[in-house]
């Protein structure tokens, strides 16, 4: 009886089962489809939580209506996986009436989430040279804009930078030569083929972060820890431009998102820990110290215990990799920057020095006796003669040092460590 009562009343459709079967079924067939024929790639590489924009036709009503309060239907597509389908230019911003320009650039900055294959330049050309002009045209539209961003706007902005910057990136072969032997200028580093795009992407973020319209409290929802650990492993990239840029965006963020400092020092900390300790391979390293250089002239005295550890955990192991001269001069300037702040610090920098000193490599000696010597004129009396001991043992044996560059810097009038010695020794730094 319960059967055929059951058997009478009407089925309810499963209308979210099918939706998600669609979606699912969706991307597989347009990833595959777009990959077969190397046309149009839709990618949401290295984005966690965030599933690939949905685009669909730019011309559709409810991208027409960018910009308002979405409905549910709108959110849905968004959150889809689809290709752009044709792909075609939008409008441009002098051909609308002020009051649907924030309409169009929504569109327009989900026209630009589609990603392209650049290893062939051969395709697409007429969609890239669509996207490219997209991308100019939105940040121009960033220079000029007046009138704060919705929540809508930021989340789509951070999207789309994720969908074309966050990226796998793929090992070169001179990867396995000896990192000591690598010679910036010499050897040639890799140019992004994508770079035309990429730079106008990076252009954009740095605007849109720049800009006083960008409400950060609204917008630290979307650029939070998980966007700025992928911004970071960024740094890894071979392309000088692009660290260039990364270097800027984040040191714009730091001081756009007091809220994110302290995770941002922390997580720098970690790159330099792996390096120092695992890998001891990274391409950003000297980008990553230069911006902490600016950090820390900004430190306000006195200085936090954080701070110091920092100093002693990660700024002096730099010294050890063999890779040094990448990145010594952004270090050595990180390292003056805190004696200068706390004079008491020399010490333990100086001793910290000492410690991994080079042994074989008097290259690298070289450049460790350049800042022992700027330390040295930043030092007091008694920093001076705690450490006294330990440093002119060591200076004794660049004295008697058989290498010709080592043995230079201490004859007169060549190199001012000579100068800078004999008014030590004349001075009332040393007991009686």
């Amino acid at each position: 009886m319960i059967k055929q009562i059951l058997n009478r009343l009407p089925k309810k459709s499963s209308k979210s089962g099918d939706n998600r079967d669609r979606v699912n079924s969706t991307s597989p067939t347009n990833s595959s489809t777009s990959s077969k024929n190397g046309e149009l790639l839709s990618s949401n590489s290295g984005i966690s939580n965030m599933e690939p924009l949905s685009v669909g036709n730019p011309t559709s009503n409810h991208l027409q209506n960018y910009g308002n309060k979405p409905s549910q239907t709108m959110n849905t597509e968004l959150n889809g996986v689809t290709v752009i389908s044709p792909y075609e230019a939008l409008p441009s911003f002098r051909d609308v009436p002020n009051s649907e320009k924030q309409a169009l650039f929504g569109r327009k900055v989900i026209l630009c989430c589609v990603v392209f294959d650049f290893t062939d330049p051969t395709k697409s050309l007429k969609e890239k040279d669509i996207k490219r002009q997209t991308l100019v045209e939105l940040v121009d539209y960033l220079t000029s804009a007046n009138g704060k961003f919705s929540e809508i706007i930021m989340q789509e902005i951070v999207k789309m930078a994720s969908v074309n910057l966050f990226r796998a990136f793929t090992p070169q072969p001179h990867e396995k030569k000896v990192l000591e032997a690598f010679d910036v200028e010499e050897d040639e580093p890799l140019m992004d083929p994508a770079w035309p795009h990429l730079q106008l992407v990076y252009e954009f973020l740095l605007r849109f972060v720049a800009s006083p319209e960008m409400d950060a409290k609204l917008a630290k929802r979307y650029i939070d820890h998980s966007f700025i650990l992928k911004l970071l492993d960024l740094f890894d990239s071979e392309d000088p431009r692009e660290r260039e840029y990364l270097k800027t965006v984040l040191h714009r963020i730091y001081g756009k998102f007091m809220v994110h400092r302290p995770f941002i020092r922390k997580a720098i900390n970690h790159i330099f820990y792996q390096f120092i300790f695992e890998t001891e391979k990274h391409n950003g390293i000297a980008e990553l110290l230069e911006i902490l250089g600016s950090i820390i002239n900004g430190f306000a005295l006195p200085l936090k215990e954080e701070h110091k550890l920092f100093l002693v955990r990660a700024l002096i192991p730099l010294h050890k990799p063999k890779c040094i001269p990448m990145y010594h001069q952004q270090l050595s300037y990180c390292i003056i920057q805190f004696v200068e702040k706390d004079c008491k610090l020399s010490d333990t920098v100086i001793r910290g020095l000492l410690k991994y000193w080079p042994i074989t490599n008097s290259a690298k000696e070289v450049m460790f006796l350049g800042e022992l010597e700027e330390v040295l004129e930043a030092t007091q009396s008694p920093e001076f003669q705690r450490c006294m001991v330990p440093l002119f043992r060591q200076i004794s044996c660049c004295l008697s040092s058989s290498h010709f560059q080592v043995g230079n810097l201490f004859r007169p009038n060549n190199f001012c460590f000579y100068d800078f010695l004999q008014s030590y020794l004349s001075s009332s730094f040393l007991p009686c």
